[in-house]
């Protein structure tokens, strides 16, 4: 990891080292082109069509400062964030960004409590 002006930055040949897999599928968030974000396991991809597993859309976070941050040291504020229920799969046609989650930031996602609209 390097830090530069109080950031730090993690090498990308570390990433994949970071993210949590299960049953070899790893946790990350995708930005798409008109879908919003979404966090889940990454069951498959194809060109910019991504198929997630126990995913839960990123409608809004507080305390991390760009997905970036939020893939790797989560929400530092997770009781503001609003993350609806995870859905059991979902396909995604227009990905333009996947990036692997720390085991911290997939506890943090997973574990935030479920947003609903009053």
């Amino acid at each position: 990891m390097i830090t530069i002006n109080g950031v730090d930055y993690i090498p990308a040949s570390e990433v994949g080292a970071m993210a949590e897999k299960t049953d070899g599928m790893v946790y990350c968030i995708i930005r798409t082109y008109s879908a919003g974000v979404h966090a889940g396991f990454v069951k498959r991809r194809e060109g910019k069509e991504v198929e997630l597993v126990n995913s839960r859309r990123i409608w809004y976070w507080d305390g991390a400062a760009s997905l970036s941050e939020l893939a790797t040291k989560g929400a530092g504020k997770p009781q503001n964030c609003k993350f609806p229920a995870p859905v059991p799969s979902i396909t995604l046609t227009e990905a333009i960004e996947i990036i692997p989650c720390s085991a911290a930031a997939q506890n943090m996602i997973q574990e935030c409590a479920v947003w609903t609209k009053n």
